[in-house]
């Protein structure tokens, strides 16, 4: 999950009060946060604060990158096309699937011996 706060200033990225680079170490998780961004040619208008928590760094990253086209919706609604054709308006449908019982987890089996 990851909540957005844009505000106008020179493009400066913040992450639960680390710097950009210091908190998404990869840089392709970077590259997807900035994506809705270069795409509107709003990097340079806006600083952006990003309160992430819960999955992984690239989880994280593309909450970040749905979250900052919504907030660009908010401000233009006539970026929406483009950001619509590029796909950052679709949420990720993919979840944990839970563990079953009597296996070793979600699809993984014990090893099946026949004698």
């Amino acid at each position: 999950m990851a909540r957005i706060f844009l505000r106008s200033g020179k493009g400066q990225i913040t992450v639960n009060g680390r710097s950009f680079e210091q908190y998404f170490v990869n840089e392709s998780a970077r590259a997807v946060v900035r994506q809705p961004l270069l795409a509107t040619e709003m990097a340079d208008k806006f600083d952006v604060i990003i309160l992430a928590s819960g999955g992984g760094h690239t989880g994280q990253a593309g909450a970040a990158r749905l979250g900052i086209a919504r907030a660009l919706l908010e401000f233009n609604i006539e970026l929406r096309g483009k950001l619509k054709q590029l796909g950052f308006l679709t949420r990720d449908p993919r979840a944990h699937e839970r563990k079953k019982y009597g296996q070793k987890g979600a699809r993984k089996r014990f090893q099946f011996s026949k004698r």
